[in-house]
């Protein structure tokens, strides 16, 4: 009996031991340890705020260890200068503050970088358009910006030979620039359209020497085009036995007034109102030969109706 007794003390005594060792082991971890280990099991799963911060400031965690929080987490901070001064009246460390005013500003700039940009109306025509001549006219319902899309005629023609011959050369033979089709693409129905030219002298706008190298309104002819049959054309050029000259029909002009807006930005007023037929724009600009539309040899042209 007593042997059983004693058996039955040992058993207990070396179970109370047993505890009192893992008692003791857990006890013996260090705080960093047991920091560590919560960073990792949480270190997404809260906002860390300026009170956060001073808990754990207050817990006695090591600085280290706080920084590293605030570096793996997601941040909320109030970094007024009220606040940073409630910071150091609670001891919080230099480097923690450092660390809070960093990931304040790095999530400034993710906002910043991510925040989508207001946009602009693009039928505002004092804000920037890419590079053209734009008409600005109503369809009863509103008014819009709409770009002229560049057109190079396509043939040259002659005509007045035998009025010239009949005459002895005192009449003149004309050739024209002739363009297919005899509507174009951008019709309006506003007989008080206005018109909005953007240049731009870096980039491959009208300012490009394939425009010209214009930069001005005043380098533009506004001319009304003959439409026949299905083609549109306009007087290039005239000669008799007195001379010879290049430019647009005077009869086909139509005249225009503009102001400059911005640097870059003109608006370009015509004259009068609009009269229905085609029109177009022509710059000045260099080569072409005989045949080349513009009264200085433009090589292109920006064509509209009004209906």
């Amino acid at each position: 009996m007593a042997r059983k007794i004693s058996l039955c003390g040992m058993i207990f005594s070396f179970l109370v031991l047993a505890s009192a060792l893992s008692f003791s082991q857990d006890a013996a971890a260090t705080p960093a340890a047991v920091s560590t280990a919560a960073l990792k099991d949480g270190a997404h799963s809260d906002v860390v705020t300026n009170q956060t911060v001073m808990d754990m400031v207050s817990a006695k965690l090591p600085a280290d260890i706080i920084v590293t929080k605030i570096q793996t987490s997601k941040t909320d901070f109030d970094l007024s200068t009220t606040a940073l001064v409630k910071l150091n009246e609670n001891s919080v460390p230099a480097d923690v503050v450092k660390a809070m005013l960093q990931a304040g500003s790095a999530s400034a700039t993710a906002a910043a970088a991510t925040a989508p940009e207001p946009p602009s109306d693009p039928n505002d025509p004092i804000s920037w358009h890419d590079p053209g001549i734009y008409v600005y006219a109503s369809n009863g319902r509103e008014t819009k910006l709409t770009m002229l899309e560049p057109t190079v005629y396509s043939q040259g023609k002659s005509g007045g030979y035998f009025a010239s011959a009949m005459t002895y050369g005192i009449a003149k033979i004309k050739w024209k620039a002739v363009v297919r089709n005899a509507h174009s693409n951008v019709k309006i129905g506003d007989p008080k359209a206005v018109f909005y030219f953007y240049f731009e002298e870096k980039g491959a706008g009208l300012s490009h020497p394939q425009f010209g190298g214009t930069s001005t309104p005043n380098e533009f002819t506004l001319l009304k085009f003959e439409v026949k049959k299905d083609e549109r054309e306009t007087t290039v050029m005239k000669a008799n036995a007195f001379g010879a000259s290049t430019g647009t029909d005077d009869k086909a002009n139509t005249g225009f007034k503009f102001e400059k807006l911005q640097p870059g930005i003109y608006k370009v007023t015509p004259s009068r109102d609009l009269s229905p037929g085609e029109y177009c724009f022509i710059g000045a600009g260099i080569g072409g030969g005989a045949f080349a539309p513009g009264a200085a040899q433009a090589n292109r042209l920006f064509d509209f109706s009004v209906e």
